[in-house]
């Protein structure tokens, strides 16, 4: 599975996992792909640090890089504060009723909400890429479209290609113009943030839209068969994120939520801006349910939405709430019915790949070389 980029970065395949958790980014890496660690948690530069040292004594040496979460205009003098005063009542109450309702215990006293969405927020993410270039990374991608210039020249500076996601061959040919080195052409189908349209339609049309620039095909890919048509579409590797969630080396510490992944079908996800304002594919709940449903208040856009839910997720998470319990994940999780270590995963990557190429070439009459 090697291509002219996953040969300039020195990976066995061209496989790129995206990752919230260090150990599985690391894990990625070891297995001949490249780990790609999702900073968007990262509130505390101290906290990024800690885990980029983890990831360096426990890389083998292997490429690895960073994911972060900033938009490409700065708006200068708000703070999380002003932020947060914009949010209505209307919405608060809500929540609160929403979590009332399923019985969702409240925080202990002084106890501070574990998952924030501040990492949105440019200053947070820029607070992030001090902490990063003072370590080897190889790749900076950015989650919300192209990164501002001077990151771009910041991190080209220092020898580390940036790469942008994108819904449409529109937005990819405005990362090309912002002189972003690799395009990650996200489908309908990817978990999290996505656009409207399918991967199968996504990619050979970003591949054309910015040629000569490698692109990754990511949404709706969790097998060799998958990469192996992503590839023939175009595209220099796969980016894989929702696969790695039921790898025994990810740090979900709810088992219920690991229960409701391998027990979910592909059809069970739900676009929603529940989570954080923006369409973002996740597992369907009664909590996306509700703020979906024409009896609430509607949504709020980023970043509101997801200051005003990100205690609420804390609590339900701690809790447990199963009907409320949910993750950001791709229609992928069709396939994700057991928990696999993440060399277990690349070995049925590879095998699938094999699979596939021998199929093709008895098609096309050729003879596996």
């Amino acid at each position: 599975m090697q291509t002219e980029l996953s040969k300039k970065l020195g990976l066995e395949h061209a496989v790129f996992g995206f990752t919230p958790f260090p150990a599985v980014a690391a894990a990625i890496s070891r297995a001949g792909g490249f780990g790609v660690l999702g900073a968007v948690r990262y509130t505390e530069p101290d906290e990024l640090k800690r885990d980029l040292d983890w990831i360096e004594a426990h890389v083998d040496g292997k490429p690895y890089g960073l994911d972060v979460v900033m938009p490409a205009k700065k708006v200068e003098g708000v703070s999380e504060a002003d932020v947060e005063a914009m949010i209505p009542e209307g919405h608060r109450q809500f929540v609160k009723d929403t979590l009332a309702k399923y019985g969702v215990p409240a925080l202990a006293e002084g106890e501070a909400s574990g998952w924030r969405i501040t990492g949105w927020m440019e200053q947070v993410a820029r607070s992030q890429l001090d902490v990063a270039f003072d370590y080897p990374i190889r790749l900076l991608a950015n989650a919300l479209g192209s990164p501002p210039a001077d990151v771009v020249d910041r991190a080209h500076e220092q020898d580390v290609l940036v790469a942008a996601l994108a819904g449409s061959a529109r937005h990819a040919v405005k990362h090309q113009e912002a002189g972003i080195d690799i395009v990650v052409a996200q489908g309908y189908e990817a978990g999290g943030h996505t656009g409207d349209i399918a991967s199968m339609v996504l990619t050979p049309e970003v591949v054309d839209a910015v040629d000569p620039l490698p692109v990754l095909a990511a949404g709706g890919i969790g097998s060799g068969q998958q990469a192996a048509a992503a590839l023939a579409l175009g595209a220099q590797g796969v980016w894989l994120g929702s696969i790695w969630l039921t790898t025994t080396e990810a740090e979900l510490t709810s088992p219920r939520l690991i229960q409701k992944l391998l027990a979910a079908g592909s059809g069970d996800t739900v676009r929603s801006r529940a989570l954080t304002g923006k369409p973002a594919r996740q597992l369907r709940t009664e909590w996306t349910d509700a703020w979906d449903s024409a009896e609430g208040p509607g949504t709020l856009p980023m970043p509101l939405q997801g200051l005003l839910v990100a205690e609420a997720v804390s609590r339900i998470q701690k809790y447990e709430v199963e009907p409320l319990l949910g993750t950001p994940v791709g229609q992928i999780v069709g396939r994700m019915n057991s928990e696999r270590s993440v060399q277990a995963v690349f070995d049925d990557l590879t095998r699938g790949f094999e699979r596939a190429v021998d199929r093709i070439n008895r098609i096309a009459g050729r003879s596996a070389q």
